[in-house]
This record gives C-alpha cells, structure tokens and sequence, in this order.
C-alpha cells in the first residue's frame, strides 16, 4: 500500500495534489498537548484569532475557488460561494456562540449565587466529505476552537488538497499550528482516528451507512460527544402550483445543483396527477438547457462531473436498477464520455414501483411520483428512513401548515428549493440523516457542556435536622 494520497481532477483525471500519509496517533497527540495552552485563551482572544482566518481566506480566494473548483469538479462559480460561506462562518458562530453558550449568574437565597459557564470537550475529531470540502468541515471547526477545543481534521480522501488548504489558513492566521491539526488519509486514517484514546468527541459529516458505523462504536463510550450530519432521501412536493415554471426551476435547483451531491437535493418529486404532466414538460425543457462541463469552462455550466468514476458507475446502476423495477424513463442518465464521470441529469417515473428503495442517490437523478391527493404526497414524502429536508411548492398558507405539521424534516421549506439552509439557523435532520446534534448556528451546543456552579464568598454551613442535641452528649 502506498504512503502517498493523490488527489486527480473529476473533470480531466489529470493530478491535483499528492501528500504523506499521516498517523492519527501523532496527531492525536500533538493536539492533546497544545489543547490546555488555547483552552486558556479568552473568547475575545479566540474570536478575534479566527476573524484573522476570515481575513486569511479573502486574500486566498481566488486559490481556494480555483482549487475546489478543479478538485470537487464543481463550476466555478459554485466554488466561489463556498469560500463565501468559509469566510461567514466566523462572524456566524462568534454570534451562535454568544447566544447559544452564554454566562449567566443568577442570584441564590441567603446571598449565594449560581454561575452557568461552559467548558470545551478538549480535542475533536473532525471528519470532512468531499461534496463541500471548505464549508461542511469549515462549520464545525469553527466553532470547536471558538469554545476551546483543539481539532484534528481528516478531509475526505476524495478531496485532501482542498482540506490541506484551509488548514493553512488557520495556520497563517496565527492559530498555533498544534492547535489544528491535519490528518491526510483514507477510510483506514478515518477508522484510526474515530478509535483514539485521545479524543473527547467527534464531527462528522457523510453518508448514512458510516454514520450508523460510528454510532454502534460511540455506544459504548458515551462520555464523548458525537455528532453526526449524514444524508436524506429528500422529498419534493408540487401541489396546486400556480407558476408550473416557477415549480420547474425550483425542482431543477433542489435535484440538480452540485450535480446533485447535496445532502439536502431532492431525491424524489411527488406532484398531484393533474398537474405533473405540465410540469414534467417545464422540467425537461430546462433539462435541455443545463449545460455539463468541466469547471472552468465558457460559459459556466450549472453543473460538473460528479467526483469520479466509481460513484458514476453506482450512480448508472442505482438507476438501471429503478429501470428493472419499472420505472419509466423520462430523461436517460447518459454518460457523455465512459472514461469520466460526467452524467446528464435523468429524471424516472417510480410510480408503478411498490418496492421502491429508501436510497440517497447521491447524483443527478430525480425520481417523479404521482399521487391522487395531498395525504397520499404526505405519507409518499415520509416513506424514508431519512428525515433532512423536504420543501412544498404551491398551496395555500393552510396547506403549508398541515405539511409543516405531517413531514419528517429538520429543515421544511415553502416555495423554496430543499437545498436552501440558512448558515444562520440550525442544520439537521431527524431518522438516518442525523443523531439530534444539529449543526450549522446549533454547533455552538456540541462543542462545549454546560457547567452549573452554586457559588459563595464565605463558607458557611450548618446542620439543622438529625443530629443529637450536643447537651445531651457524654463526656
């Protein structure tokens, strides 16, 4: 086995980047040593350090969109607003953490006083995937070593360049290189770390299937913190649209942005029978219209490959699958040239499928479901394991309540693509897609505890029942 990770380019195969290896032990370590030292620093002192990581990463913004870009396969302009939600997390979590971890004294009887303040876990393991190699790690970084934690971060192996980078950045901040820590590797390092002795927690985001890994090892270890983003196998719901292009757009952005490599994309359309062969026809004309390139290219394409040829090929027999089982094809999932992983963007009619399978497929595909009224869209939209986004396009505000209330989401939107999660606001999901550690403006409550102190200047104690009356003692 080689001791050198190589990351390549989806859209060219051409060599991005290539580093060592590296030891979760060691780094483990090294992070556990620098850890007191930064614990001890001030909020204002770690805040005022990470506004430098901020500043950091506007002068490299162009090096690190051109980066993502090249290693994620993402158009450009996507990359752009990645480093753009990199920069706002600071201000973000400095604001999440001053609402959400707060001091407060309160006042006792007799002139005491309780004191709730909140301590760091001591060093995190942070798990990165490749779809948003900068802001899904970026987010919980953050806020770990806002509250005093060390890191020791392992990006995806898909996408080590992108992690080396931002690393940097907190190093050329001023944040003690110990502090945060980078940990090149695949699964392997992934496992290694995840097992440490010297870790008091982990962040992870990814698929389902690892998550539920980590949490059967977390199990029996409790008194460490985990918190897991996994994916969804989100619904898209289009009833009584009065703008069927308006729907059209919204389905096309929730199904297909990032080539579809987005936790919150919507997996499954389900549209009311009279309406969806009209929207079906605004869909595939905007189908039409999506241009599939390389990142750089002019003009910019909606959308890239996705990250490389193995999940192409899943992705080609997930839907051959759905084709087996009796789906009908309304736009082929094509693969323009067989030696990359650039696919079209597909769309299949999974009515007539009973056995449909509960499946993220983490691509361009979009699976259309008919149904005869709104409680059969509802009980299609919850038959997931997953619970992390849903969105209603059309109704009334009464029916958005009523879908508000039935679906099983963490994030349910109106009128909005899935896809649109605010930074300043939690982020999570419920079923597979989470364990109840929501993220985003929420990460502030897994990376610190609360600490509750009953507090007073002078000891003064007394015993007032039980005891016998010192009279009545012998000598």
């Amino acid at each position: 086995m080689s001791d050198i990770l190589v990351s390549t380019e989806p859209a060219t195969g051409a060599e991005l980047w290539s580093g060592p290896i590296g030891d979760a032990a060691a780094e483990v370590a090294t992070a556990r040593t620098a850890w007191p030292a930064w614990a001890a620093q001030s909020v204002a002192y770690r805040s005022e350090a990470l506004r430098r990581f901020a500043n950091v990463v506007r002068t490299r913004e162009a090096e690190m969109a051109d980066l993502i870009a090249r290693e994620t396969g993402k158009p450009l302009w996507e990359a752009k607003t990645e480093v753009g939600a990199v920069v706002g997390k600071v201000d973000i979590s400095i604001n999440a953490y001053s609402e959400r971890t707060p001091t407060r004294r309160m006042e006792a009887a007799l002139g005491n006083k309780i004191a709730v303040r909140h301590k760091p876990h001591g060093v995190l393991a942070v798990l990165g995937p490749y779809n948003f190699p900068a802001h899904l790690p970026n987010g919980h970084i953050v806020p770990a070593l806002l509250a005093g934690n060390a890191v020791v971060f392992k990006p995806s192996e898909k996408t080590p360049a992108t992690g080396a980078l931002l690393v940097d950045c907190f190093h050329e901040s001023g944040i003690p290189a110990e502090v945060v820590r980078l940990l090149i590797g695949g699964p392997d390092q992934g496992r290694a770390l995840a097992s440490q002795d010297g870790i008091d927690g982990l962040l992870f985001t990814g698929s389902a299937r690892a998550g539920m890994a980590l949490h059967r090892q977390f199990a029996e270890i409790p008194h460490k913190i985990l918190a897991l983003e996994l994916g969804g196998n989100n619904p898209l719901v289009v009833w009584n649209a009065k703008d069927v292009q308006s729907a059209a757009v919204i389905a096309v952005q929730s199904a297909y942005l990032s080539a579809g490599q987005r936790c919150t994309a919507a997996r499954r359309l389900i549209v009311g029978e009279r309406e969806a062969d009209a929207l079906v026809r605004a869909i595939l004309k905007l189908l039409d219209r999506i241009i599939v390139d390389h990142p750089h290219a002019t003009p910019q394409p909606f959308m890239g490959p996705v990250i490389d040829n193995a999940a192409a090929d899943h992705l080609q027999e997930q839907f051959l699958n759905l084709m087996i089982k009796g789906g009908r094809v309304l736009r082929r999932l094509d693969r323009p040239r067989e030696d990359q992983p650039f696919l079209t963007p597909a769309l299949i009619d999974v009515t007539g499928i009973d056995d449909l399978p509960d499946e993220e497929l983490f691509g361009p595909v979009l699976q259309l479901i008919r149904v005869p009224d709104f409680d059969a869209a509802i009980d299609q939209a919850n038959r997931t394991r997953y619970g992390l986004a849903a969105s209603l396009v059309g109704g009334s505000p009464e029916l958005y309540d009523t879908f508000w209330a039935n679906v099983r989401a963490g994030v349910i939107n109106w009128n909005k693509p899935t896809n649109g999660a605010p930074s300043n606001a939690p982020f999570g999901g419920v079923g597979l897609s989470g364990n109840h550690r929501p993220s985003a403006y929420y990460a502030a409550d897994y990376c610190a505890y609360p600490v509750t102190s009953s507090e007073a200047e002078i000891a003064r104690a007394s015993i007032n029942e039980g005891l016998r009356d010192p009279n009545m003692l012998e000598d």
